[in-house]
């Protein structure tokens, strides 16, 4: 009789123990999902319905003159991306965004050395997370530049390995199931986003065609040096 009481006094303490276990991995797991990293910082969007047209002031009286005039002078010239201004300019866009029942939101683009952040909030069924998407581009000896997708996190909580899985998937079930332009420049980006292929970053700019030739990324901005470009065989 002593001995079953001294057994079941045993499971409690196990069951206690592994309920205790299963708690502080709940805790953990919820902690990493919902921690807000510190670098973070979205701005509230001034965009209003009907804004669809506008374009930022960024983007429209800074980098598109500034790329044009560099285009057109038909020599090498320099560049220079603010994280603050594209944070700005694409927050002006209409958000929320839709995609397989998640809505997006708040975005922010972070430059740290040698790397791009891509923020955002995701609401999945009211629970807010901030997703991180670290790109690390570079140019190898021949000229072509690959974005390299290095970490997806879901708050502090790496998914790497399932992002890039579930991201390969998507982008060649949209090239089989419809007709993509290979040789435009937003295909060869999301060719190297999804499924790491590196291309030569020659695009047009008006009537002239520019080449990425260098890349530095700093904190809080991008210097980028463009050259001259030949159009590309097709």
């Amino acid at each position: 009789m002593e001995k079953k009481k001294k057994t079941k006094k045993s499971r409690r303490k196990k069951l206690l123990y592994w309920l205790l276990v299963d708690l502080l991995v709940v805790g953990v797991v919820c902690g990493l999902l919902f921690w807000r990293p510190s670098q973070y910082n979205p701005v509230v969007s001034t965009a209003m319905a009907g804004d669809d047209d506008e374009v930022h002031p960024y983007l429209s009286h800074q980098l598109a003159p500034a790329l044009y005039n560099g285009a057109q002078s038909q020599r090498s010239f320099e560049m220079e991306l603010l994280d603050k201004g594209l944070t700005e300019a694409i927050s002006d866009e209409m958000w929320p965004q839709q995609a397989e029942g998640i809505s997006f939101y708040a975005p922010a683009v972070v430059f740290k050395p040698g790397r791009i952040l891509l923020m955002g909030t995701a609401d999945i069924e009211g629970a807010g997370f901030v997703v991180t998407v670290e790109l690390q581009p570079e140019i190898d000896d021949g000229g072509l530049i690959n974005i390299n997708v290095s970490k997806v996190k879901i708050g502090a909580m790496n998914i790497t390995p399932l992002a890039k899985m579930m991201g390969q998937k998507m982008y060649r079930q949209r090239v089989e199931s419809m007709e993509v332009d290979t040789e435009d420049i937003r295909t060869k980006i999301a060719a190297s986003l999804f499924n790491a292929e590196a291309f030569d970053p020659v695009f047009q700019v008006e009537d002239k065609w520019v080449r990425l030739k260098e890349i530095e990324i700093i904190d809080g901005k991008v210097l980028a040096r463009l050259d001259p470009a030949k159009p590309p065989r097709r």
